[in-house]
């Protein structure tokens, strides 16, 4: 094991050169997030910006607000976990683009090749849906989460559930009426198309090949586990008889590979960053990624574009921002994306925004953390 050499004296005092930035305040970002908590009521919301490079005027800034435990009061903060909801699709994207790559499965391929007899009769049939259409949200398939049993999902909260059920529940519903249908179900597909493909479970090749290389130490699947792992914010959602419960401790399997992933800002703005600059993928799957159709904005928003795992979503300052965003129903709502000028933002909230405003300001904060100037006077050393 090679030790570093201790560092000479008079570099001591020297700051490193891999350490943060000291920046200043950052009003609009700050005033973005008070909103949220003051006039949207979410429990607690945080966000954490970082810098497009090492020359960038500001390495990393934060902007918190409102709590992240009601019981206790607990300050609102960047670093802990959280349930980061269909932000998940962008890894089980990326995993399968990287087996596009390695040319063990054809985007283009349908279903059927690789399951067969998994999704036929009725309105729907594999051997019309191709892997590309289910990333993309595309193939004509209904999500399970709009069945009727899930309109009061808290009563479902400790179950275990299994893919192929899901899928096969989602197949008993009515085709979708739009050409674009945001569904988890695509997603749960895929999954089982990385376990045909390699041999191991999805869970196992995302942490394999993303999790583990990229130091993502706070990102983990919990499985059946219905608490998280370590520092975490709770989360919040008003049950059927309007009472603010705390949705923290959830069996998430519902989700799977489509939903189920824990994380952190940080580990997710390092994801984003080496998505976006090569480290995942090669650039021609890079550039599959970001080939985009028009997205429902009764399932998404406004001017939102969806490729494969990957949302594109316009700036108040120019361009656009590529990301995801998930929701769980527990209360907890994430949301990566990086700008066009490198910069990544993570947003944690640990309650679901109520009210289509409430869910405009959210994205505000995203746009404010991409836009406002990343130049703002600094603090003194």
């Amino acid at each position: 094991m090679a030790v570093a050499p201790a560092a000479a004296p008079a570099a001591a005092a020297q700051p490193s050169r891999d350490a943060p930035r000291a920046c200043g305040p950052h009003p609009a970002l700050s005033r973005s997030v008070h909103h949220l908590v003051a006039h949207d009521r979410i429990a607690g919301a945080a966000v954490l910006v970082t810098g497009a490079g090492p020359d960038a005027p500001c390495a990393r800034w934060t902007a918190t607000d409102g709590t992240a435990e009601l019981r206790t009061g607990r300050p609102m903060n960047t670093t802990d976990r959280l349930r980061v909801g269909s932000v998940t699709k962008t890894f089980t994207a990326t995993v399968v683009l990287q087996l596009a790559a390695e040319r063990r499965l054809s985007l283009d391929a349908p279903v059927e090749r690789y399951l067969p007899g998994l999704i036929r009769g009725g309105a729907y049939d594999g051997r019309r849906i191709t892997v590309r259409q289910l990333l993309q949200h595309t193939s004509g398939l209904p999500d399970y989460l709009d069945a009727p049993e899930w309109q009061h999902i808290e009563r479902l909260r400790y179950r275990h559930f299994e893919p192929r059920r899901l899928i096969a529940r989602a197949l008993r519903l009515p085709r979708p009426e739009h050409a674009w249908h945001y569904a988890t179900t695509n997603y749960l597909v895929a999954g089982l198309i990385v376990r045909e493909v390699t041999g191991h479970s999805p869970e196992a090749e995302i942490s394999r090949r993303i999790i583990a290389p990229l130091g993502l130490h706070d990102t983990y699947w919990p499985g059946d586990e219905t608490r998280v792992r370590g520092p975490h914010s709770h989360s919040y959602f008003t049950a059927d008889d309007g009472r603010r419960v705390d949705g923290t401790a959830w069996n998430t399997t519902f989700g799977g590979v489509g939903g189920a992933l824990v994380s952190t800002p940080a580990d997710l703005t390092r994801f984003a960053r080496a998505l976006l600059t090569g480290r995942l993928l090669p650039a021609p799957q890079r550039a599959e990624m970001r080939r985009t159709v028009a997205a429902d904005p009764d399932r998404l928003w406004p001017g939102a574009r969806y490729g494969l795992g990957l949302i594109s979503s316009p700036l108040s300052c120019g361009g656009n921002w590529w990301g995801h965003a998930g929701t769980v129903p527990g209360g907890h709502r994430a949301l990566v994306a990086t700008g066009p000028d490198g910069r990544a933002v993570a947003v944690a909230l640990n309650e679901v925004p109520a009210t289509l405003q409430a869910e405009q300001d959210f994205l505000d904060v995203v746009d404010q953390a991409l836009c406002e100037s990343p130049s703002a006077e600094r603090t003194p050393a």
